[in-house]
């Protein structure tokens, strides 16, 4: 009985090799995709995080803040990396690897504008303290990143409901441009031109987040119709 014990169990454990070595050989050959639906929602939630913070920041210049956006900026560039990576080597996508490469990187670029934005305003570099517009404007862009960060949250599960959220980021876009050019024509009001040359470097970063944040919410609404 002893003997026949042990036979069985070498047999299973052979059968058990054989069963392994096959999955790996299909895994090979048909290798597991990366779920990119739950890869773009991470990634477009710390964007619409940042944004907040940038709000906090107008409203207090905290260095606290700054130092919190200054991490997620080495947070986003982490997820960014990984998920290029990820897009590099996936035998398989379900999104079109060119809407994918297209949010990854400009998903980024939105936290990157957010950084730059509070590096320049710091009184060691431009000294620019926050103004009605600068509140105003990161304001919507607030609006608009947590609009696209729920659009890229629901693709997985309700790609259809991501429309709205595309057409909520839209109007913050279209309400930031307005801001932008009410703060410059006021600007250039001024006759310090000193003031008028930092403040509008300001704005201008402002500006590189919102343009950012339009070409995530486009490409969000291809993914959105291809999907759907």
């Amino acid at each position: 009985l002893h003997r026949k014990g042990l036979k069985m169990n070498a047999e299973a454990s052979k059968g058990s090799s054989k069963k392994s070595l096959g999955k790996r050989v299909v895994e090979r050959v048909f290798p597991k995709v990366p779920n990119f639906f739950v890869l773009l929602a991470e990634q477009s939630a710390v964007v619409g995080d940042t944004a907040g913070l940038l709000v906090e920041y107008m409203g207090s210049s905290s260095p606290e803040v700054a130092k919190k956006i200054t991490e997620a900026e080495y947070e986003g560039d982490r997820i960014k990396v990984q998920n290029l990576t990820l897009l590099n080597e996936a035998f398989s996508t379900p999104i079109d690897r060119e809407d994918l490469h297209r949010a990854i990187i400009n998903l980024d670029e939105i936290i990157n504008s957010c950084k730059t934005i509070v590096v320049e305003m710091d009184a060691d570099l431009l000294g620019v303290k926050a103004d009605k517009h600068c509140i105003e404007m990161a304001a919507y862009l607030k609006e608009g990143a947590e609009s696209i960060a729920q659009g890229y949250g629901r693709l997985g599960t309700d790609p259809k409901a991501g429309r709205a959220d595309a057409d909520k980021a839209e109007k913050a876009v279209k309400k930031f441009t307005r801001s932008y050019r009410r703060a410059l024509a006021e600007l250039f009001q001024d006759n310090d031109f000193h003031n008028i040359f930092r403040r509008k470097e300001i704005y201008t970063q402002l500006s590189h987040a919102a343009l950012r944040m339009n070409v995530c919410n486009s490409t969000l609404l291809d993914i959105v119709v291809k999907l759907t």
